[in-house]
């Protein structure tokens, strides 16, 4: 590891030295303490689900075959892959419904601070899900709202509503006669932890389709419901220039990063940091001002919908700290590493924790409530502030690297883009100017160089006319890469960069924070549907070059149960069961279209993508004669 590149993006490079310099640990130097790492747990092949245990099951055959209770590799392979789909599910899952508490409390009046913002997409989702529009649009969120709660907790056999409205009729169908449909979002987590306890399910088919039914649960439940609701309350993102990677930082101002998921916090936080009360005290502790900027999802949360910079993602949490001037580093939860705080203790960095659900120890605690939305943001940037003056010069480097590009490409916005329909987007790509679409989705994981795979990927794709959307970490190693400026377009095939140029968008187009994956299947869906064919029909694939949290194998699993060819780029934890493996990148294709592949060179990943999507197109267009 020591002699290893470890990051694409330069920026990244110098900030790992200037760290090592400082005495600071990072995620890479506790990466390279934990070598070898447990090699019956690389391949799943590792069980704790009771106190019989720890098992492990010998790959080699020559040793144990089977745990203490008697279950075979598949067995326990299947469960350790069930449980990260539910914990992933659980993670998109929690923050649909939080999002969901704040819109009712919204619409019924209960909470100052949250509105309306866009009462065109309110009517768009009652009329999907069956409620009137023509009342009042309080009545009408009130009735959505009721309705995306009732989802989660309610107790018929049915499938939930978001997904029996927003999923295309084919995709019900396959869902329905393998009996994968969600019933509940809550329920199937909590079904597939009661499946892998100990002496419950140990068929590895029955376990991993009730996999496939918790992660549609989040796909087409949590994580959808979490999207439209933010559109509703924060406005649905449109194009906007921005800034991203350290370099948006700015030494003589007051710099807040704001980490993690939920925009019910950051877009308070903000609102607060442009008061001129705020901005007024910045200047009598000697700032010029105040900079707000993102990291990871909440990061791509309040650059799509205002133009706020990202200083990075990730595997860059750590390393913005020891620019040396951060004066608060606010987080709500989800891909937080607790280091945040050691590191911290090395610089004048406040970290503060803001969610009851997401403590760290040693951090500073104000714990958010939607009620008193205002008044804790303006407290948490007034710590902020106070704590500039604390700063020590001679640890301050801020890098010069900045890259602008243009983010914020909801589906709306694409259809606008388009003149009001994707018909133009489907022609194109019948007369071959665009080949077919790819989303790339996902985390960076230490384990491999951070954002070359995301970046080399996007770059092939793009070369062979594939019009690249993608959200989460991707987003933001696109962005510091370039991909996301119009003049990326010069990086694309000639049929894309023609698209490009009349459209005046860019080769890659940014879709928003990892729980907005959801634009991208409903883009998919609605692609579908004016065709007239299956998801899986259509010249389209996923991947995850760099994927490394629960949340990502969940959303994998619901891309694949939705139709979709998707490539991961880390290998998942099944390699110790055929069984399993073959049931995920052969047996589901018959099922439902989809099916996952692994593939780490970024070269032949992107090679197998353009494979899948030539072919695709060529059986979609002799389809339609």
């Amino acid at each position: 590891m020591a002699d290893k590149k470890k990051s694409y993006d330069n920026t990244t490079e110098e900030m790992i030295k200037k760290a090592h310099c400082d005495g600071v640990q990072t995620v890479w130097d506790r990466l390279e303490a934990q070598q070898p790492q447990c090699g019956f747990g690389q391949l799943g092949l590792c069980c704790r689900n009771c106190n019989m245990g720890p098992c492990r099951i010998d790959p080699f055959g020559e040793g144990t075959s089977k745990g203490v209770c008697g279950a075979t590799a598949s067995t326990i392979v299947s469960r350790n892959l069930v449980r990260m789909i539910a914990a992933g599910a659980a993670a998109h899952g929690d923050h649909g419904r939080e999002v969901a508490l704040v819109f009712k409390a919204m619409a019924e009046g209960a909470l100052e601070g949250y509105e309306i913002k866009d009462e065109t997409k309110l009517k768009v989702i009652a009329y999907k899900l069956g409620i009137d529009i023509e009342s009042e649009n309080t009545e009408i969120a009130k009735e959505v709202a009721r309705t995306a709660l009732w989802d989660f907790g309610k107790q018929d056999e049915k499938i939930i509503t978001f997904a029996d409205a927003y999923a295309p009729k084919s995709l019900k169908n396959i869902w329905s006669s393998i009996k994968v449909a969600p019933r509940n979002i809550d329920r199937e987590i909590t079904e597939s932890m009661h499946r892998t306890n100990m002496g419950v399910d140990a068929d590895y088919l029955s376990l991993s389709l009730q996999g496939i039914r918790t992660s549609l649960g989040d796909g087409w439940g949590g994580s959808l419901i979490a999207t439209e609701f933010s559109d509703v309350m924060f406005g649905t993102p449109k194009p906007v220039k921005t800034f991203a990677n350290l370099g948006v930082l700015e030494e003589d101002k007051v710099n807040i990063i704001t980490h993690g998921h939920v925009p019910i916090l950051s877009e308070k936080i903000v609102e607060a940091a442009e008061d001129k009360e705020m901005i007024e005290l910045a200047k009598s502790k000697g700032a010029l001002g105040i900079i707000v900027a993102g990291m990871c999802c909440t990061g791509n949360e309040i650059s799509m919908r205002h133009g706020i910079p990202t200083t990075g993602n990730f595997l860059q949490q750590e390393l913005a700290i020891t620019t040396g001037v951060v004066d608060a580093m606010v987080v709500d939860y989800q891909c937080i590493m607790p280091s945040l705080v050691d590191v911290a203790d090395c610089y004048h960095t406040k970290v503060i924790t803001t969610s009851e659900k997401a403590r760290i120890p040693g951090a500073q605690h104000i714990e958010f409530q939607p009620q008193k939305a205002d008044e804790i943001a303006r407290e948490i940037v007034k710590n902020a502030i106070e704590n500039y003056p604390a700063r020590t010069k001679d640890k301050i480097k801020i890098p010069s690297e900045k890259m602008d590009g243009i983010v914020g490409f909801s589906l709306e916005a694409i259809v606008e883009a388009l003149g009001g329909s994707l018909n133009p987007l489907i022609d194109v790509i019948k007369e071959g100017k665009i080949k077919g679409i790819a989303g790339i989705v996902g985390c960076n994981n230490p384990k491999v160089e951070q954002d070359r795979g995301n970046v080399e990927v996007a770059k092939e794709l793009v070369a062979n006319d594939i019009l690249v959307v993608g959200t989460g970490c991707w987003s933001i190693a696109a962005m510091k890469a370039g991909l996301f400026k119009l003049e990326g377009a010069e990086l694309a095939g000639a049929g894309l960069k023609a698209v490009c140029d009349k459209l005046g968008i860019p080769p890659c187009l940014h879709m928003g924070s990892c729980v907005d994956n959801t634009r991208i299947l409903v883009t998919i869906a609605a692609i579908a549907e004016a065709l007239g064919v299956k998801t899986s029909d259509l010249p389209v694939a996923g991947a995850a070059p760099e994927w490394m949290s629960e949340k990502a194998v969940a959303i994998g699993t619901y891309f694949v149960a939705s139709g979709v060819f998707t490539v991961l780029g880390t290998v998942p934890p099944i390699l110790g069961s055929s069984e399993v493996v073959e049931l995920l990148t052969e047996g589901v294709e018959a099922v439902t279209g989809g099916k996952f592949v692994v593939e780490s060179n970024p070269k032949k990943m992107a090679a197998l993508i353009i494979e899948h999507i030539e072919n695709k197109r060529i059986q979609l267009l002799g389809k339609r004669g």
